[in-house]
């Protein structure tokens, strides 16, 4: 299988199947891009010719293409049934499901102010955004009520006690509360130093810090590295 993908620093959509892949042991080729908004870019023109979405993540199995990150999440559970990607237990998977649903659909404060970005440490634009924009307040809450709930339910170490997608998904908030130094509850902050100390985790974290590869549509808060 090969794995499209986007720059390490930004691209949160593509950090979701790479770290389920790269966690749960199941092989692939990594093919990185350079994130780009140019139709005309080496960016765009590659993803045209492998899927019709534009946009990475895309998985390729035997050159069949599986594009979103919702959708490869599931082509793999049921590629690799052992790997239990998903909880076990019927009503943990939906509920794992729904909290998955909710992410990939909502929180769009959160995106809009706190864009994923590994490099770099904005503490300052982390308390500005919050004292000033409500939607980004009530978005942080949620996450921290979520994750609160499912580790008190399931005991940790993880959402739903091991490693499922529910984790992979959440991933790229776990960045974003250490980039901008967003302040969550010490059971939260926890769940954000376990995710961060994952091998595979560290992996695509240091390799991240290593491109040197300054974005400007995805620094909206600084002119340069």
């Amino acid at each position: 299988m090969q794995l499209y993908i986007g720059n390490k620093n930004y691209s949160s959509w593509s950090l979701r199947p790479w770290l389920l892949m790269k966690h749960s042991g199941i092989p692939f080729e990594e093919i990185k891009l350079r994130l780009s908004q140019d139709p005309d870019s080496d960016f765009k023109r590659r993803l045209a010719t492998v899927a019709p979405s534009g946009r990475v993540p895309i998985l390729v199995d035997e050159g069949f293409a599986v594009w979103d990150t919702l959708a490869i999440a599931e082509y793999l559970a049921e590629k690799y049934p052992a790997k239990q990607l998903w909880p076990t237990q019927p009503l943990a998977r939906a509920r794992a499901r729904s909290l998955c649903a909710e992410m990939h659909s909502g929180f769009g404060a959160l995106r809009n102010h706190f864009g994923m970005n590994i490099e770099a440490s904005l503490p300052e634009i982390g308390r500005k955004v919050l004292a000033e924009q409500p939607d980004a307040r009530a978005d942080v809450a949620r996450i921290e009520q979520m994750w609160q709930q499912q580790l008190h339910e399931h005991g940790g170490p993880f959402l739903f006690g091991t490693f499922t997608i529910a984790d992979a998904f959440f991933a790229p908030v776990c960045t974003r509360i250490r980039t901008y130094g967003l302040p969550v509850s010490a059971v939260v902050q926890d769940y954000v130093d376990r995710i961060w100390s994952l091998p595979a985790m560290q992996a695509w974290a240091g390799e991240a810090v290593q491109e040197h590869d300054f974005i400007d549509f995805d620094e909206p808060y600084r002119t340069h590295r």
